[in-house]
């Protein structure tokens, strides 16, 4: 097996040895088993070396698509016969087509052990009881991430999506002290709390530890300590992922609340300008989107696959924590992206200003209903329980918008409680134009 026991605590040279070792086998495997890249590649040599990776053309997500749909279920990216496809996934298809994922036995081996490093990064350990609060319908974030997390030794309690008034039980009974959700979901508890067990504190619990995925919004501060405050639990952003490429492999630690890449030897990471698709350096200080290829993948491997994830290299040298991957931040998708008078926004950016009203509850929608360009960026935010609007706060997130930045918005206040809740990803940008 490819993969490498403590490959998160390698030395870059090291690692690199490594990568280079393994794009070896996988470009071999890639040139006889894929059709799809034996196509997107005619006329082309392809390298030998992971230096010269960027003289080949780039995949994305509209590829896979159109493959699949050619050639159902897997697309002619599938580079195994189908009876060595060991377990199938499906992705939400929320930004169109939905996806099926294949993966052999040994990719879903290799899929627990770098997502175990995660968890583990993030502080899970044998002394807890995790239960695991994601879509298991599927969807790879429900049964591929039960396994990683059971990859810590953790007692792992496989509860999904839907019945929160059960789960408050469940937690209460069985003695639960952590928890593996979307960064949303505590405000759906939260409601169900003051519903169903009046009385009852969030803190009450006796939630530990949060291990959070599946969508933005841990890097804003003021969630971080809105869920300290309120829950009394530890927030870990222990669950970053790209479906079609691999279901974790990165977290932050205990010492370092950004991404650490931690899937070195069997993910080899590029940055390129998401317009021009030039090749960026991969350095502290850079921001671009970032771009995967497998390098120990049979089933469906991917080849500088753009990822559509825009995110911000912090540092590349080791943490403190003795990881050596990359220290990272999602800055939003590119897909989630909203040009307003050539000023690039993204929710999370949305978010941080709406976490500085305390008359807010912090849930918001962008609902865009004209095509681009945009003059102006069209916010719903959901006022706070108890709060009352007035044209004076939406005003005043309008100039906190414009202010910090840049771009003239206009807002529009809710009812506590108007917006709905979801125990899945919550979806903040709506195009509601044909």
């Amino acid at each position: 097996m490819t993969v490498i026991e403590g490959a998160e605590f390698m030395k870059p040279a090291a690692l690199r040895a490594q990568q280079q070792t393994a794009w070896q086998a996988q470009r071999r495997h890639v040139l006889q088993n894929s059709k799809f890249y034996q196509r997107l590649w005619e006329g082309i040599t392809v390298p030998e070396t992971l230096d010269e990776l960027p003289v080949l053309p780039l995949s994305d997500k509209s590829q896979l698509r159109s493959a699949q749909a050619a050639h159902p279920p897997f697309g002619d990216y599938l580079a195994t016969p189908a009876r060595a496809v060991n377990r199938l996934h499906r992705t939400s298809g929320t930004t169109g087509q939905a996806m099926n994922l294949a993966l052999s036995a040994k990719d879903c081996r290799i899929t627990e052990i770098v997502g175990g490093r995660s968890h583990r990064a993030a502080g899970l350990t044998d002394e807890h009881i995790v239960v695991h609060c994601l879509n298991y319908q599927m969807w790879m974030g429900g049964v591929s991430d039960h396994l990683t997390l059971e990859q810590t030794g953790a007692m792992v309690v496989p509860f999904g999506v839907g019945g929160s008034v059960e789960l408050i039980r469940a937690i209460r009974e069985i003695g639960i002290n952590a928890i593996s959700c979307t960064p949303s979901y505590p405000a759906v508890l939260e409601r169900v709390l003051a519903e169903h067990y009046p009385g009852l504190s969030p803190r009450d619990l006796g939630l530990k530890i949060g291990l959070f995925g599946g969508e933005a919004g841990l890097d804003d501060p003021m969630l971080r300590a809105r869920i300290r405050d309120v829950w009394g639990m530890e927030p870990r952003n222990a669950n970053y992922g790209v479906s079609d490429v691999f279901s974790n492999f990165a977290a932050q630690c205990e010492q370092d609340t950004r991404l650490h890449f931690l899937g070195g030897d069997v993910l080899f990471p590029e940055l390129i300008d998401p317009e021009t698709t030039t090749p960026l350096p991969l350095e502290a200080g850079r921001e671009g989107e970032l771009v995967l290829t497998h390098l120990a993948r049979e089933c469906q491997p991917l080849v500088r696959f753009r990822t559509g994830d825009i995110i911000a290299v912090d540092e590349t040298e080791p943490c403190a924590c003795g990881r050596s991957g990359m220290r990272f931040r999602v800055v939003g998708r590119s897909d989630d992206m909203v040009v307003v008078r050539g000023i690039n926004l993204f929710p999370t950016m949305v978010a941080a200003v709406i976490g500085g009203f305390d008359a807010l509850s912090g849930d918001y929608r962008i609902v865009l209903d004209t095509r681009p360009p945009h003059d102006v960026l069209p916010v719903e935010a959901e006022l706070a329980a108890g709060a009352e609007g007035s044209p004076e706060l939406a005003t005043a997130l309008e100039q906190a918008i414009k202010t910090k930045l840049g771009a003239r918005a206009r807002v529009r206040l809710l009812p506590a409680g108007t917006l709905p809740v979801t125990e899945g990803k919550t979806r903040r940008v709506v195009r509601s134009y044909q």
